[in-house]
């Protein structure tokens, strides 16, 4: 297997009058499916060069997922231009991607085509009532490869300019093998989709679902602001699956969602993108006593994750949820400042990872590449890649892997090394704290607490003297009724502090 179209076809195939995937305009079959990517593709081939970028500006849905695999049926890659996203940053990514068409739907036509006047603009509905020409897409397909890339995904940049991560097909399909044999996906699932699009949590939905033949039921967006009928939601789409961020998680606890409504059918609760709080991870096993739950790692980079850990319901974590070991075919390891590798357990050192899922590359951005995609320092016989994370773990007695903060988390107050993660950590155990976060404010070298929960600042201070060491302790605590969340659901620590000037 070379190309990931090859999973819709043998779905589309086995199950072809089966729902393929829901969204807030209704449903489609495989079969369905199939003919409108098909015809997506036949009209792009055309239009695009092979291996060139496209850009696919709409909500994410059912058509854009004929955008993307019409796309790449073209063969071409597909990069989703998120539609909440200011002028300004779309331009930064058009700057990079220099795509030569952008495709959008009828309800984003004008605003895309105000923010890219000179720009090829293509309609989704248009290109769908195209002829599929079978002989021009075989003739595609037989030129392909399975490192031609089939996504990028753009990440904020340290330089200040967006990041396009590069994923071939050779590694979706590397980590999709693995991924869904190791928790045994099956036809009868029906996942629900709360990434975006442009957000590799989604990738793990997608492509799960095509290749197991399940169902895709993309969550509407809007839901993720009213936790009942969030609920209502899933009760009634009777999900099995949940590959979630863990800040799309705890907003159903934090509003004590479980007490109203319990979506008993969900089988399966995988979670990334942060560390789990301990108490939220309980109350959805409580509500959910038979369910499997799982901890996920892995940057962008390597496509989608690298790591897992199985939830044992018998522990405590006290000393926090291990990201794991290894998925089959990666090679996750850590390295210390001197480049050696770390194998006994405390010692903590920079996760780095080898093997197939990792991505080609950031598109266009030669420095970048040369300082996270670098030879493997263990290796000096042939060339091979490895990609550093910046992430910083250590193994556990058990030589499971514990994620210990990012490299740039880790600052330097009161003269020590401090990890914010554990802060965090800390805080989030006591009483009256749902959930925490700490920032640490460069200019003015001081440490910054918030919370979400009815803990009286005293009572949490009194608690922290006798658990850390004084230069542990924020400076300023302060209670937030909600955590600003970046595009792809994490806790925007940068929109905190800013807040904390207001």
């Amino acid at each position: 297997m070379k190309n990931v179209l090859e999973y819709l076809e043998a779905s589309a195939s086995a199950f072809p009058d089966k729902t393929a995937a829901i969204d807030a305009f209704g449903a489609c079959t495989y079969k369905t499916l199939l003919n409108r990517c098909q015809r997506v593709g036949s009209v792009l081939a055309g239009k695009i060069d092979r291996g060139a970028p496209v850009a696919v500006f709409m909500e994410k849905g059912i058509a854009a997922l004929c955008a993307f695999w019409g796309i790449t049926y073209a063969g071409g890659f597909y990069v989703l231009l998120n539609t909440e996203f200011p002028k300004t940053r779309l331009c930064q990514i058009q700057e990079v991607l220099q795509a030569s068409c952008i495709i959008t739907d009828q309800v984003h036509y004008e605003t895309i085509r105000g923010i890219f006047p000179e720009q090829t603009i293509l309609n989704i509905e248009v290109l769908e009532h195209g002829a599929v020409d079978t002989k021009k897409l075989k003739e595609i397909r037989k030129h392909m490869i399975d490192t031609d890339p089939l996504y990028a995904n753009f990440t904020s940049g340290s330089t200040g300019v967006p990041k396009g991560v590069v994923v071939s097909h050779r590694s979706v399909i590397d980590f999709i093998d693995v991924f869904s044999g190791v928790f045994e996906f099956n036809s009868t699932d029906i996942f629900a989709n709360q990434a975006p699009f442009d957000f590799d949590v989604s990738v793990k939905d997608l492509y799960t679902a095509m290749k197991t033949g399940g169902t895709l039921v993309i969550v509407p967006k809007y839901l993720f602001s009213q936790p009942t009928k969030l609920l209502d939601f899933l009760c009634h789409h009777r999900v099995t699956v949940m590959i979630w961020a863990v800040s799309a998680l705890c907003l159903i606890t934090t509003f004590h969602g479980l007490s109203y409504k319990t979506p008993d059918t969900v089988r399966k609760i995988l979670f990334s993108g942060e560390v789990m709080p301990i108490k939220h991870l309980n109350l959805w096993m409580h509500h959910l006593p038979d369910t499997q739950f799982v901890n996920l790692y892995g940057p962008t980079e390597i496509t989608c994750n690298c790591t897992y850990h199985i939830i044992d319901r018998n522990r405590t974590y006290e000393k926090g949820i291990p990201i794991g070991r290894a998925f089959d075919n990666e090679h996750v390891f850590l390295l210390d400042t001197e480049n050696k590798e770390i194998t006994s357990p405390g010692t903590s050192g920079e996760i780095c990872i080898r093997g197939t899922a990792l991505a080609l590359g950031y598109f266009r951005a030669p420095e970048q590449n040369a300082a996270a995609f670098v030879q493997n320092p263990l290796n000096s016989f042939y060339p091979e890649v490895i990609y550093r994370t910046g992430d910083l773990g250590q193994y556990n007695n058990e030589g499971d892997l514990l994620f210990c903060g990012r490299k740039d988390y880790q600052i330097k107050h009161m003269g020590h090394r401090i990890e914010l993660e554990e802060i965090e950590r800390t805080l989030s155990g006591l009483p009256g704290i749902e959930r925490c976060c700490c920032v640490f404010d460069e200019a003015k070298q001081k440490l910054y607490g918030f919370y979400i929960g009815d803990a009286q600042k005293k009572d949490i201070y009194e608690q922290l003297r006798n658990l850390l060491p004084v230069y542990m302790i924020p400076g300023a605590l302060q209670p937030v009724e909600n955590f600003p969340l970046t595009k792809n659901g994490k806790t925007d620590r940068k929109l905190l502090l800013e807040r904390r000037h207001m």
